[in-house]
């Protein structure tokens, strides 16, 4: 017989989407990768790509893939620049890492028009609003 796998669940990792200005004093939206938790994570993969539809045409960005070595107990880094031409898709990073081990996954998905300021939230750590999955 087999026995039903079960995956562990991931608490205290979150995706957040946050407005920034450059150095030319110029709005960017960066995605940021936060550990909320008390201990390090490491081996992180974080995969993400954009799709669905504009103007009633099947749209798909790009998949890039990204690898943070560690990522330390309350801290966060930074994933990759967002175009606000894709806020119009669903945005999706699947975030892989070991801990203890164990491999944990989970995905992520900012859904079309989500990213939008009646969505903001404070994101911890980063001390700035934006938009946050948890």
């Amino acid at each position: 017989m087999k026995k039903e796998i079960t995956p562990p669940i991931v608490e205290n990792i979150a995706v957040a989407i946050v407005p920034e200005q450059n150095e030319e004093n110029e709005k960017t939206w960066n995605v940021y990768l936060l550990n909320l938790r008390e201990t390090a994570i490491e081996g992180i993969i974080v995969s993400s790509k954009g799709y669905g539809f504009i103007n009633n045409e099947q749209r798909n960005t790009s998949v890039l893939r990204h690898f943070i070595k560690t990522l330390p107990a309350k801290s966060y880094s930074k994933i990759e620049p967002i175009i606000e031409e894709v806020f119009a898709l669903n945005n999706e990073y699947w975030v892989s890492f070991f801990y203890n081990n164990t491999l944990y996954d989970k995905k992520y998905v900012f859904l079309a028009e989500s990213i939008c300021q009646s969505f903001f939230t404070d994101i911890p750590l980063i001390k700035k609003r934006g938009v946050l999955i948890i």
